[in-house]
């Protein structure tokens, strides 16, 4: 539906170098990366606010590399919401409905759709940072865009309000409307998204389906970025177990898991820290990795408390506050770590 090749831009300080993306019809697809890596330059030049140097801008099989931005046939929400303060709700979705006829109609529909129709005699400076993203939104839907495009559209808004616009965008999705958006949040891509793409100093560094980027990253700044602190790079040793294989990290520190095929003998490797177990005595479970390692650091987080521990490489636990404080999990203590063979996923070095 919506494809870009080889897409080239450059600035002053900055280029946009050899961007390729494919948004299929009904896709809700998400450009994660960090402020500043040129993820807003792709909505500008997908909508004809900016044109590429270099590459093609495909939609519907149709050149728009070059189109004016009223023939493009997409919608873009900015970051800032962009509404006409002078006018009210009901006149701001109006403003780009084609033919007057069934105009009041149309517009309460709209209203109704995004959970604005108790407001539309209200204006821009009565209303909360919701409401207008709402309303900026029924506007840009009156269009009738074959793509909507949203940047950053949760950023300014409090906890309740992100949620139930998150509701509205997985609702609009759910009914088919393609969905190109674009946030640093990649908790926002976890809760909206079918596929994404990582764009780190002006060029996508992975894409696919969220599970698949999420679960295998291909890279430490992918892992770092999504959350994944257990990012090692390591070699498969030969062996002849028919339920696991061994790596080595670093040539320090030997970890088994199941026995799945891998191209080659370098591996990265990573181990959600949630499933990474602390005690202050060996285990005496199933678990085929134990280690002795030593507390270097305790970090709060969203989930609990991660824990850094040294076990010849640093490795990270989520665990409770309760947990913390039973086993006195302070810089410098002793400590046993341990995870089943089935917490460590094996990929190939991209």
């Amino acid at each position: 539906m919506l494809k870009l090749e080889n897409i080239h831009k450059t600035f002053d300080d900055f280029n946009i170098q050899n961007v390729n993306l494919s948004v299929d019809e009904g896709d809700y697809y998400v450009i994660l990366g960090k402020s500043g890596t040129g993820k807003t330059l792709i909505l500008e030049m997908i909508a004809g606010l900016l044109l590429p140097d270099k590459g093609q801008i495909w939609l519907n099989k149709k050149d728009i590399t070059n189109a004016k931005v009223k023939d493009r046939n997409v919608g873009l929400v900015f970051q800032d919401y962009a509404i006409f303060p002078h006018k009210s709700v009901f006149k701001n979705i109006a403003y780009p409905v084609k033919g007057k006829k069934q105009l009041k109609e149309r517009v309460s529909s709209l209203a109704k759709q995004t959970g604005v129709e108790h407001l539309l005699h209200r204006f821009p400076s009565t209303l909360s940072g919701g409401e207008v993203q709402r309303t900026v939104l029924a506007r840009t839907l009156a269009a009738e865009p074959k793509v909507l495009l949203l940047d950053e559209p949760l950023t300014s808004l409090d906890v309740q309000f992100k949620k139930e616009l998150q509701g509205l965008l997985r609702e609009l999705n759910r009914q088919g409307k393609t969905i190109v958006h674009v946030t640093h949040d990649y908790e926002e891509a976890l809760s909206l998204a079918n596929k994404v793409a990582v764009m780190h100093e002006g060029k996508v560094v992975q894409q696919g389906k969220v599970n698949e980027v999420f679960r295998n990253p291909a890279n430490k700044f992918i892992a770092d970025f999504v959350g994944i602190r257990n990012f090692f790079n390591a070699r498969v040793l030969s062996s002849s177990n028919s339920t696991h294989k061994v790596a080595r990290i670093n040539d320090k520190v030997s970890v088994a898991f199941l026995n799945q095929t891998v191209n080659g003998e370098e591996c990265i490797i990573t181990i959600d820290a949630r499933h990474v177990i602390l005690s202050p005595h060996k285990l005496d479970s199933t678990a085929l990795n134990n280690y002795k390692g030593e507390v270097l650091d305790v970090i709060p987080s969203v989930n609990g408390l991660e824990v850094i521990i040294d076990i010849g490489v640093e490795i990270a636990a989520i665990i409770t506050s309760a947990s913390y404080q039973r086993f006195q999990l302070d810089k410098g203590k002793e400590v046993w770590v341990s995870f089943k063979a089935s917490a460590v996923k094996v990929g190939g070095i991209s």
